[in-house]
């Protein structure tokens, strides 16, 4: 494999691990979503929202970094997909400002439109944003409908390289049955992570037991769907590319063709879906156990990571296009300069370092366990 290959699946795997961090800190999302039916009184929703407050910068500060390394990195699919299917993703971005908005305003006295208001914007954020990001990755699979003519770039009346071949932009996504599918699973995923988070961080002779309560129909929610969408892709056809020429075309099990060429991507992918499944089970059999979030936490960014690299790898097309076959991204037809990718590597080495930070930072806030007392008396709550 020659240094700019090399390089390429490199920042694929790199886009993969982020891709993952996210699905699991979109457990603020999950608990946003979850305020109005676990939390029975003012403290207790004050609670949940001080949980989840504390962490939501993560998240956002985690999409922000995905979009800004796949520009860096793929900068044809951040034009394509950015660019066209603009729709889904002001969508996304709207519910992201809207939860920043209600956490800084929700709390404090005489705002403008009353508390209720705010944590309906939270309560739309943690629904809305957790299920149109599942729908727009799903599209990794299923394609999406685009046209890519690189010679248009010299057309001084309209240089672009991407044309979106319908006036949807993006939202024809949610009528693909198994992105929506897929779109439901992150959701219901987002809800059971919050619990697991709730379980760790707040201390509460109520509302934990209802958390792990809770645990039992959120999980079979989301085994059903992460499932249905597993299987549906081992079993469908995939786009493959052609090493020689870079022609796409379909291939019947790709994926799991996929799977079983990457052992070691198999192996983080059955790893994953065992620490969710363990966080799950012995946060729900055993009424003392706090770790869960841990566990399934690290399960979730396994799994998504390898979903994502058999996205990717193996002369695999990570952006198909359903208007084009030959219009579809991959990551040799759609990535940076040899130079622009090894200058961002050297700059890589530094990831180490910020989620150490990030780990630090993490754990100053979780010092002290959320409770009611912390509610009642502090003045630095949401």
């Amino acid at each position: 494999m020659d240094t700019y290959n090399l390089l390429q699946h490199y920042w694929w795997f790199l886009i993969s691990l982020l891709g993952g961090l996210l699905v699991f800190l979109l457990f603020v999302q999950g608990g946003q979503s979850l305020l109005f039916t676990l939390g029975k009184t003012e403290i207790q929703q004050k609670m949940m929202l001080n949980s989840t407050g504390r962490k939501w910068e993560f998240t956002f500060t985690t999409l922000v970094t995905f979009g800004g390394a796949f520009f860096a990195s793929f900068p044809l699919f951040y034009s394509t997909s950015f660019g066209g299917a603009y729709w889904v993703w002001i969508l996304i971005l709207l519910c992201f400002v809207i939860q920043a908005v209600s956490y800084e305003y929700q709390a404090k006295k005489g705002n403008l439109l009353g508390k209720k208001t705010y944590r309906i914007f939270l309560w739309i954020n943690g629904v809305l944003g957790s299920i149109l990001l599942g729908t727009a990755v799903g599209t990794f699979f299923s394609g999406a409908e685009f046209i890519v003519n690189k010679g248009q770039i010299t057309e001084l009346a309209m240089p672009v390289i991407s044309v979106w071949a319908n006036p949807w932009h993006g939202l024809e996504a949610v009528l693909v049955v198994w992105n929506v599918i897929l779109g439901l699973a992150v959701f219901f995923l987002a809800r059971v992570l919050a619990l697991l988070y709730f379980i760790n961080n707040i201390e509460d002779a109520d509302l934990i037991p209802r958390c792990r309560k809770r645990l039992i129909p959120e999980a079979a929610l989301f085994l059903l769907f992460f499932l249905t969408f597993f299987v549906h892709l081992l079993l469908a056809d995939g786009f493959a590319v052609n090493p020689d020429t870079g022609e796409v075309f379909m291939q019947p099990y790709k994926y799991f063709s996929n799977l079983m060429q990457m052992p070691v991507v198999l192996i983080v992918l059955l790893i994953g879906v065992c620490g969710v499944l363990f966080g799950i089970a012995k946060s729900i059999l055993s009424s003392g156990w706090k770790a869960g979030i841990w566990f399934a936490g690290t399960g979730t960014v396994l799994t998504v990571m390898s979903l994502l690299l058999c996205a990717g790898w193996n002369n695999t097309a990570y952006y198909p296009s359903v208007a084009d076959l030959q219009s579809s991204l991959t990551i040799g037809n759609s990535c940076s300069s040899l130079f622009t990718l090894k200058t961002m590597s050297y700059v890589s080495v530094f990831i180490p370092f910020v989620l150490a930070y990030i780990f630090y930072a993490w754990r100053s806030l979780d010092l002290r366990k959320i409770d009611s007392k912390e509610m009642e008396k502090s003045d630095q709550v949401y």
